[in-house]
């Protein structure tokens, strides 16, 4: 099976592009998707599926206060547009035409002043009610993106003078190993040429550490499925301990005076370049696996 298209293009993706996607499960669902989810549907590592997440979030919310703006702000203009419940002046201009003695008798009863009595004056709250300055803040477009500030990368040059003793001391360590369990020139054109001769301790740090590295980086990077990230967690932890016994092995065997290794030390050092040869191309597998 091929991994999903999303936008015109299968994954990895960054979170800027796979977040219209989001948007339509989004309204697909009636709500924001879980983590796992997202994982599940776009192919991502937890970490871009909690970043994703959290875009949806922020959009949610500012879409639901500009929602409460608009409505605060509907709600004003119904009120201004209201009649005034202030009572009118009674008295009749000169061109008024005369009204019906009847109606004047009920209606027109002149008070000793024209000061409006408390109950025909609503109070102003009522007509005008002040508005919450929160609500005259203005907001931004909720078609604004607003997403977590990106901090600047830093730099890796450091690694490779930490990693250049490493490899100085992790390469002779397994070369020194191998020559005590049988490792040693081989030709590897026998009955051809004599000129292809290779010393086969070599192939003892270049797979196990090479091995170990890479996994260590397919478990961090967070761009493969479940499975193929669980599978590299567990192997390059392994792979890391078992480069660490060899080294303790060879200094052991050194510090003795040994000159040949155990017969179980033997075995087990033997069996590493199979070993190392499958977990590679499990993970492989893994890594371009639909689930």
């Amino acid at each position: 099976m091929t991994a999903p298209t999303i936008n015109g293009t299968r994954y990895p993706q960054p979170v800027e592009d796979l977040l219209p996607a989001a948007r339509k499960l989004t309204h697909e669902l009636g709500g924001l998707p879980s983590r796992n989810r997202l994982m599940k549907r776009f192919r991502i590592g937890s970490e871009k599926a909690n970043e994703l997440l959290t875009l949806l979030r922020e959009e949610r919310d500012q879409q639901a206060r500009s929602d409460r703006m608009h409505a605060a702000l509907v709600v004003r203009g119904s009120l201004a547009e209201r009649p005034t419940l202030f009572p009118v002046d009674p008295t009749p201009d000169a061109d008024t035409p005369e009204a019906d003695p009847a109606t004047v008798d009920r209606t027109e009863q002149p008070a000793p002043d024209r000061t409006p009595t408390p109950e025909l004056v609503p109070p102003v709250v009522a007509v005008a009610p002040s508005a919450p300055s929160e609500q005259a803040t203005p907001v931004e477009s909720p078609d604004t993106k607003i997403g977590p500030g990106r901090s600047r990368r830093a730099v890796v040059w450091p690694v490779i003078l930490l990693a250049l003793p490493a490899f100085v001391a992790i390469w002779g360590g397994w070369v020194g190993l191998g020559k005590f369990t049988g490792f040693g020139k081989v030709n590897l054109l026998p009955g051809i040429g004599s000129g292809w001769v290779i010393d086969t301790a070599i192939t003892l740090p270049i797979g196990v550490e090479t091995y170990g590295a890479f996994a260590l980086y397919v478990w961090l990077s967070g761009r493969v499925p479940v499975r193929a990230a669980r599978f590299a967690k567990w192997s390059a932890l392994g792979s890391l301990g078992i480069g660490a016994l060899g080294q303790v092995a060879y200094h052991l065997l050194i510090a003795a005076g040994i000159t040949a290794a155990p017969w179980w030390i033997t075995t087990l050092v033997a069996c590493l370049p199979v070993a190392v040869l499958g977990m590679g191309a499990a993970l492989a597998h893994l890594m371009h696996a639909d689930q």
